[in-house]
């Protein structure tokens, strides 16, 4: 048994020994460690699995625990978990959301509809094969729709790989998506439908033939209106 006591009341003093006062390490090992303990996932979700995702931050589970605060703002958050079907027309909002980031930022992809489009990719036009086509991916989660203990495996399989990030190969180590954006060559063109076209004479005034077929005849003043209407022999 010691005989020194653990818990002193008096003021602890400063031992002589070096090892006990200094600790040695680099700045990615510090800056790895501040940015792993405290990951803010964007409040974002699009359909069922986003229910998942809520039920990983309920008492049961209690992702909070990992220094894991949703935010609401894309501007404060540094993890986008993309819960759910993403389809072509909201692409562009989920691309805008993943810009206002700021870096370093990760992005989990959560269940088979964000994966591949899951159930929608055969029947579906409109569903997204695959988010990584839109933005880049660091986490696959798999499932439909994964279980909160999923969520939580793919957090801590994705603070080891910041773990083991370093700043000055992250500029060559940034990943992309899969395809590359080109501009359009289209040219603009004038509207066709400019609002007019119900007040068209053609739409006032109905086609001759549609007037004869009951046997009506037409006024005088639609029947010049039709014959100007008429293109030249």
């Amino acid at each position: 048994m010691t005989s020194s006591i653990i818990n002193p009341v008096e003021r602890p003093e400063i031992t002589q020994q070096l090892s006990e006062n200094v600790i040695l390490t680099t700045v990615d090992d510090i800056y790895n460690w501040v940015k792993m303990s405290s990951l803010y996932p964007l409040m974002f979700g699009t359909a069922c699995c986003f229910m998942e995702f809520m039920a990983a931050y309920a008492s049961r589970f209690d992702l909070e625990r990992y220094g894991m605060i949703p935010r609401a703002t894309p501007r404060q958050a540094d993890l986008l978990i993309t819960a759910g079907t993403i389809t072509m027309k909201y692409a562009p909002n989920l691309v805008r959301l993943y810009e206002q980031m700021p870096e370093p930022k990760y992005v989990i992809a959560m269940g088979a509809c964000t994966i591949t489009g899951g159930m929608f990719s055969v029947d579906s036009p409109s569903a997204v094969r695959g988010v990584d086509k839109l933005i880049p991916v660091d986490i696959y989660i798999p499932g439909c729709p994964p279980r909160p203990e999923a969520v939580i495996d793919a957090i801590i399989k994705l603070r080891k790989k910041i773990g083991n990030e370093s700043i000055q190969e992250r500029e060559q180590n940034q990943q992309t998506h899969r395809y590359y954006s080109i501009t359009h060559q289209m040219k603009p063109v004038a509207p066709v439908n400019d609002g007019q076209y119900l007040r068209s004479a053609t739409r006032e005034v109905p086609p001759s033939e549609l007037a004869i077929a009951p046997g009506l005849e037409l006024p005088l003043a639609l029947q010049e209106t039709q014959n100007s209407e008429l293109p030249p022999d």
